[in-house]
């Protein structure tokens, strides 16, 4: 079994001439490094193609196809490396056309919030309209059933007695079974002849990237709070976390109790004989 991080050995280029203050795409690609992340990960982890991965990171934003595709990659990629997006795009905007674009408008949904009713006094005519066809309505509707019950409970002044409503019983709908989580007897029942790998995003959500000992992928994706996959391979399962803090992880039947952080990035091997005493 191997545990690490190794990626891919990227240094930033160095240049006396350069600013004090770093570029957009440089400030990018060294927290990049700094994350232990290569480029096919973060490409992995954003869905953004690793060409326009590495044309960012050289500040050259002309393959993003515009302004607002330019800014939207730039904060997808801050994320993955868990820099702060919003002095980014301040840098992005000033050096590319001095200010903050112009919001674009949002969809018809949120405009309907934005607008706002004249205010207006309250309408006392319509009010008193309403109370006296309420109480006509509710006159006429008693006299209909006191007619049915023979005509015994009408009052010759004109007053309607209190009537008395059964009580709806009120309905229970059955409590929703929590969602089930892995037991250690049920991973346990794994074949023997396998590697068994069974991984729940138990504290959060977590990319995941696996891979049979042929080097097939298993899974690529993200990982929901609470979802959970189980993998198998006749020989060995190559695993790849992005945030190894959120996963709760069974290879063979038993937890593996490491103290990862969260945010860190973990790449595992794991075969038959695992986990390992000692």
């Amino acid at each position: 079994m191997s545990i690490g991080n190794s990626p891919e050995d990227e240094r930033p280029f160095e240049d006396d001439r350069q600013e004090a203050r770093l570029s957009v795409g440089h400030a990018l690609k060294q927290a990049r490094i700094a994350a232990g992340l290569t480029v096919d990960d973060v490409s992995n982890a954003t869905r953004v193609r690793i060409a326009i991965v590495h044309a960012i990171e050289a500040d050259d934003f002309a393959p993003c196809g515009g302004d607002v595709y330019a800014r939207g990659h730039i904060r997808t990629l801050a994320k993955a490396v868990h820099l702060d997006p919003a002095p980014l795009l301040d840098q992005y905007a000033a050096d590319h056309g001095g200010g903050r674009p112009a919001p674009t408008p949002a969809a018809p949904l949120f405009e309907a919030e934005r607008i706002r009713p004249e205010r207006r006094g309250p309408n006392w005519t319509a009010a008193m309209v309403a109370a006296i066809v309420a109480v006509v309505g509710f006159v006429g509707f008693t006299a209909f059933k006191g007619g049915d019950d023979g005509g015994t409970t009408q009052v010759a002044d004109g007053t309607t007695p209190a009537t008395t409503k059964a009580p709806t019983p009120k309905s229970e709908k059955p409590a929703k079974d929590p969602k089930p989580t892995p037991s250690d007897s049920a991973i346990a029942a794994a074949p023997q002849d396998k590697v068994t790998v069974q991984i729940s995003a138990a504290d959060g959500k977590s990319w995941i990237l696996a891979k049979d000992h042929n080097g097939r992928k298993l899974f690529d994706g993200l990982l929901q709070q609470g979802d959970s996959k189980t993998f198998q391979d006749s020989e060995k399962i190559n695993l790849v976390l992005g945030d190894a803090g959120a996963i709760q992880l069974y290879v063979n039947g038993k937890k593996i109790d490491e103290d990862w952080q969260p945010g860190a990035v973990e790449r595992l091997t794991y075969t038959k004989g695992d986990p390992q005493v000692g």
